[in-house]
């Protein structure tokens, strides 16, 4: 287990794992990605190593849980999400207010980046006009219009819960992922999103903006969330980051944005294309040609640069927390095989876990924990493959005949060698049936951990869903198929072999 875990190159554990990294956090939509990016290329080279980008952790919960507990060093954030949603305030704060209220919790926010991109509802240009729509006062007269909104514009302080307040809205919203949001909108599947106003499929799809006619939303203005000493550890890197301070505007952001999700140019090329035009460089490429080297093929993204990488985290996680699984699974099932009741009680905390999804498995592992990335994504899939193995296990010690036992104690072995040298022999095969079970489910719900930062090929899942790239899913779904159909091509060759000695 120890080669396995100097066997992971992953940023998100090297960045719990020192701290001589800088290390930037995103949230998981594209322009996030893009910001990030552009930090990480700001900074690299005025610290002593590269600094470590935390990519598409979850919403603002998690990435601002992340920068608490010290998991990442900053992020970009946006004023009126710090005022209304982290700080739990009423109305907007200005920067000096907002210091003063992060202070005590040792973060600041800082570097103005100059662009706004706040909150708002969409709708199809040709069914607005003809409904007669156009502000969101409009919008509440319509109670039949169905509206598809983000889940995390659902649950902020800030989001639909305020805005439905405010407006005496009736519908009531369905909740829907915001890289899914104008697809579903451009196929009728719903009539209203909302939209970040720096959105590039805004204008792509023709939408209408809806004007928010009782000044419901605050200013976005985008700043960087920082932890306090990182201008004292990074004090060359944080000059360096001063100097984007109203470096973006919104035309900018929004050619930015466009570049991801509607070319689909690699987030790193963008922001080093964008460093590049400030400086007075040549760009890799403009967003508006058609041979932008940035964008990439099924192919490419396929056997992208990033395979070796995300495969060596997968296997990793899968390894290790199978690893784990069987070493407390297998004693512990055979330590409740001859308890009954503790028997049911055990398998059946075990079966409840599995009931527990995924995601907040998760949410419950950080909280507890304080931390992100590798460890609670370990925990939990250590705890999701528990029962496979030890239900298993159970059942091959319960098929052992009797006879078999009652000879062993004839010749005088005591419980614990009967144990030893009968019972798991005889139960080996169902054990291994039960990790092989085990194994796809890891396999598959490894997925999940790069939603807080732990890599495997869930980071290119994650991507595909923010930028509403189904290629990208398929790149990331494909070799996490083909791992568990090599898994169970393993293991069937394993069971043969056992077969055969037993014949």
């Amino acid at each position: 287990m120890v080669l396995v875990l100097a066997f992971v190159n992953a940023p998100s554990f090297a960045a719990q794992a020192t701290h001589d990294s800088l290390r930037i956090g995103s949230k998981r939509f594209t322009e996030s990605y893009i910001l990030a990016q552009v930090l990480a290329q700001t900074a690299a080279a005025h610290t002593p190593k590269p600094p470590a980008v935390l990519q598409g952790l979850g919403n603002t919960a998690i990435v601002y849980a992340a920068l608490r507990a010290g998991s990442i060093d900053l992020y970009p954030e946006y004023m009126g999400t710090i005022s209304l949603e982290i700080l739990q305030r009423k109305t907007p704060m200005s920067m000096e207010a907002v210091n003063a209220a992060l202070a005590p919790l040792g973060l600041g926010a800082a570097i103005p980046l100059g662009f706004n991109d706040g909150y708002a509802l969409a709708m199809r240009e040709d069914k607005a006009q003809r409904l007669g729509i156009t502000s969101l006062s409009d919008l509440v007269k319509h109670p039949a219009l169905k509206l598809g909104l983000s889940n995390e514009f659902l649950g902020r302080a800030d989001g639909w819960q305020g805005l439905a307040r405010r407006y005496a809205a009736p519908q009531v919203p369905v909740a829907l992922d915001h890289g899914l949001a104008y697809d579903a909108i451009a196929q009728n599947q719903v009539d209203v999103i909302d939209i970040y106003t720096t959105d590039a499929k805004i204008d792509h799809l023709g939408l209408r903006v809806l004007k928010d006619d009782l000044a419901y939303f605050a200013r976005y203005d985008a700043v960087l969330l920082y932890r306090l000493d990182v201008p004292a550890r990074f004090p060359e890197a944080w000059a360096a980051l001063q100097k984007l301070s109203g470096s973006i505007d919104e035309k900018a952001m929004i050619s930015m944005n466009a570049r991801a999700e509607l070319q689909g140019v690699a987030f790193d090329v963008i922001a080093r294309d964008h460093l590049a035009s400030k400086s007075g460089a040549a760009p890799t490429a403009t967003a508006g040609t058609d041979n932008d080297p940035g964008q990439r093929g099924f192919w490419a993204k396929l056997f992208g640069p990033d395979l070796a990488r995300l495969t060596r985290q997968h296997l990793a996680l899968t390894l290790i927390a199978l690893g784990g699984a069987a070493l407390l699974g297998i004693p512990l099932a055979v330590w409740v095989f001859p308890h009954p009741r503790l028997r049911a009680v055990v398998l059946g905390a075990a079966g409840l876990l599995q009931t527990v999804p995924s995601l907040a498995m998760l949410a419950m592992l950080i909280s507890a924990l304080g931390l992100i990335g590798t460890l609670p994504a370990l925990i939990a899939l250590m705890l999701y493959a528990l029962l496979p193995i030890m239900r298993n296990t159970v059942t091959g010690l319960s098929q052992v005949p009797t006879g078999q036992r009652l000879a062993a104690q004839a010749l005088g072995l005591t419980t614990a060698q009967t144990m030893r040298e009968v019972e798991l022999p005889q139960a080996l095969p169902a054990i291994v049936a039960g990790v092989r079970t085990a194994t796809s489910i890891a396999i598959g719900t490894a997925t999940i951990a790069a939603f807080i930062g732990a890599g495997g090929y869930g980071e290119r899942i994650v991507t595909g869903l923010a930028l509403n790239d189904g290629q990208m899913l398929l790149a990331g779904a494909l070799p996490a198929t083909l791992l568990a159909l090599l898994s169970e091509a393993l293991f069937e060759t394993v069971e043969h072999l056992m077969r055969q000695r037993r014949a």
